[in-house]
């Protein structure tokens, strides 16, 4: 039995510069953070040589090209697993639609699964590679690339997008004690919501010949938060979540309505100093910069909301229990 643990994130500053119609072109650029809420894959030997998937349904199929979850079918496909396993995937957060990047972690880590399942020990740049292989080429998801990079390398970073394809994986040089700091004043809520993030990414994707400008001044607000936190600016996320927001919620139709606008207006009222809608938007999770001090006042403004308590994460995915 193999199980497997891989971390969710949070992005910062940039998301949506990792588009790569947009990020091919001009390149681009994010401040991302693994988080200490998970994607779990368990993968164990069958008597036989079917294959059974378990996840919101259960499958039981002959062979790979049967299965109809797709990203473990392209797993298996490209890992060369063909049958005669067991693959069950669990989550700490609703399944589908949070905007914390559940499907690059499911993706990442199945194949990390699948891999040490065979016996292989496979990087992580390797994983997010094929991650983003399987989800943006053969899936043709209209997703970018960070999320697949920060699930398999865990920890804050930077993450640079060339026009040539390749992603910069880099640490940010932030002291103990700021990271800490940040941490405490990072607050993540439910909206309630879903959404169907791929209509929304197709709609932004379309869109980005004509928002070039406002996606540029993304990945200059990306690099400059990178800069603050370097210098220990930790407070300059709050302006900066709140400024990429604003930009954001312009890229396409459906990444905010009335109801996520007026929640953001309830939490800042309330004592967040910036925040925004995780992921693609339309729903999800909403992530808040809130001193310590305007906590509690935060939380009863928001008690018909829950609440999901955080923290960082140093780890990309990792194994929990290699029992071949």
């Amino acid at each position: 039995m193999i199980i497997t643990q891989t971390p969710l994130r949070i992005s910062l500053a940039g998301g949506g510069t990792d588009l790569p119609d947009f990020s091919r072109e001009y390149g681009g650029c994010v401040v991302s953070t693994a988080i200490d809420k998970y994607i779990y894959v368990i993968v164990k030997a069958r008597f036989d040589r079917k294959i059974r998937v378990g996840y919101s349904r259960t499958e039981m199929v002959d062979d790979v090209a049967g299965v109809q979850h797709e990203l473990v079918r392209e797993a298996l496909r490209m890992t060369g697993v063909s049958g005669g396993v067991e693959i069950a995937t669990m989550a700490d957060i609703p399944s589908e639609g949070s905007g914390l990047g559940s499907s690059s972690s499911v993706t990442v880590g199945v194949l990390h699964a699948l891999y040490t399942y065979r016996g292989d020990i496979v990087p992580p740049q390797r994983l997010a590679e094929e991650a983003c292989r399987i989800e943006i080429e053969v899936l043709g998801k209209p997703i970018g690339t960070q999320d697949q990079y920060i699930a398999a390398f865990g920890g804050f970073r930077f993450l640079e997008f060339g026009c040539d394809g390749g992603v910069r994986v880099q640490s940010l040089a932030l002291s103990d004690e700021k990271r800490r700091a940040l941490d405490t004043c990072l607050l993540l809520f439910y909206t309630g919501r879903t959404r169907d993030a791929n209509a929304i990414l197709s709609r932004q994707r379309s869109n980005i010949a004509a928002k070039v400008d406002t996606l540029q001044a993304m990945a200059q607000q990306a690099q400059e938060l990178r800069a603050d936190l370097e210098n220990g600016h930790c407070w300059r996320v709050a302006e900066v979540l709140h400024e990429n927001w604003c930009h954001k919620r312009t890229l396409a139709e459906g990444i905010s309505n009335g109801e996520l606008d007026d929640l953001y207006g309830r939490a800042c009222a309330a004592g967040a100093a910036g925040g925004k809608v995780a992921g693609a938007g339309g729903g999800g999770f909403l992530l808040l910069y809130c001193p310590p001090g305007e906590q509690e006042h935060l939380r009863e403004a928001l008690s018909d909301h829950v609440e999901l308590p955080f923290h960082f994460e140093g780890h990309g995915t990792r194994v929990l229990l290699n029992a071949r």
